[in-house]
């Protein structure tokens, strides 16, 4: 299995989880956050959402040029976009080629400078970045009153069959 392959399987096997974590989030408490330095819940979310738009860019264009955008207001809409961009994404690596897995791309982060590295690197760093962000959410949700949904196995909440 190439590398490429394996983060194909990976992706197909972690976005469920992300739908999953995102929608358990109560829509009532959006603006929950466990400390002042941290992240809301909504802003985790839209977090979560605008990396996977920005691997559409990064697989369409070669480039992510990161800017902070406004969240949707509502829950439902940045689960949508979540899923949308995710989809999207999944497209897109079923029709690359290595060639294009090794391909380099460029990260613009507004006056913070340029990032390049191949494609491959990017995709595996965002999906990094994006379980970690998945990880700090999901500590949030029963804080909230919500429930926390089997992600590697099950959870008190969630036998995960």
């Amino acid at each position: 299995m190439t590398n490429l392959e394996f983060c194909k399987a990976r992706r197909k096997a972690e976005i469920p989880v992300f739908v999953k974590v995102l929608k358990a989030i109560p829509a009532d408490r959006l603006d929950y956050r466990p400390d002042p330095k941290a992240r809301t819940a909504k802003e985790l979310a839209w977090l979560l959402t605008c990396e996977e738009a920005g691997l559409v860019s990064l697989l369409e264009q070669g480039t992510v040029e990161w800017r902070d955008q406004p969240a949707p207001a509502r829950l439902e809409d940045i689960v949508a976009q979540f899923e949308q961009h995710a989809a999207v994404v999944n497209e897109k690596l079923e029709g690359m080629d290595e060639a294009g897995w090794d391909a380099k791309a460029r990260f613009l982060m507004g006056e913070g400078g340029v990032w390049e590295d191949s494609i491959g690197q990017f995709v595996w760093g965002f999906l990094f970045d994006e379980i970690h962000h998945r990880g700090q959410l999901s500590t949030y949700l029963r804080p909230m009153g919500g429930k926390a949904p089997s992600i590697y196995g099950p959870s008190a909440d969630d036998p995960g069959k």
